[in-house]
């Protein structure tokens, strides 16, 4: 009896000590959150930003931004991996033309996640451009660009992953939106009661 309450203790420190384990690893991890993306940035082929979008404050002064900027460039030029550990953050590249796509998220973040959202932004791009993305194509057409990443991206979290999408809901926007505007300022000119009076006059 007493070597049966003796193990029957052994046994409750073991698997005191497994939950305490257990627990500190809990601790360990990193609180689950939506807001997976820090920033997204391209560059050119020199490392010079032709556009950057930061949603957190891992860099607030333009200089560190900068900094970090460079870090990635010359760490995505010098590894064969598009996946890059920088800075405690992860980054993943893609590269078109003659420019480089980053998408950078936490340490501990889902990887397939940011890729599934930087291969989104990516295709849309190209589907938006209607030809090969390029340093002077970007330029040209930057608040496309823009546009873009606010489809994709909300202030850190991931909307949309699939490029068909976010292509039909801007190519609908801008389809709709130069109508609407003409009929507003035909109302507000009047313009359109003219044409109209001047129809029925002949």
């Amino acid at each position: 009896m007493g070597m049966g309450g003796g193990n029957g203790r052994g046994r409750g420190l073991e698997s005191g000590s497994a939950w305490e384990l257990n627990m500190s690893r809990t601790d360990s991890l990193p609180d689950p959150s939506l807001y997976t993306v820090k920033a997204v940035i391209i560059l050119d082929q020199d490392g010079h930003r032709l556009l950057a979008k930061y949603y957190e404050n891992d860099f607030p002064s333009l200089a560190e931004q900068q900094d970090f900027e460079k870090q990635i460039f010359r760490r995505s030029h010098k590894a064969e991996s598009e996946v890059l550990l920088v800075d405690g953050v992860t980054a993943l590249c893609q590269k078109l033309s003659d420019i480089t796509c980053y998408i950078i998220g936490g340490l501990h973040e889902n990887e397939l996640l940011l890729l599934a959202a930087l291969t989104c932004i990516c295709e849309s791009l190209c589907h938006m451009l209607r030809k090969h993305v390029d340093r002077s194509s970007l330029l040209e057409n930057m608040d496309t660009a823009f546009l873009v990443l606010d489809e994709i991206i909300d202030q850190g979290v991931i909307l949309e992953s699939d490029y068909q999408q976010v292509v039909q809901r801007l190519s609908f926007k801008s389809i709709s939106e130069p109508a609407f505007g003409f009929v507003l300022f035909d109302y507000l000119t009047g313009s359109g009661e003219q044409g109209t009076s001047q129809k029925d006059q002949a």
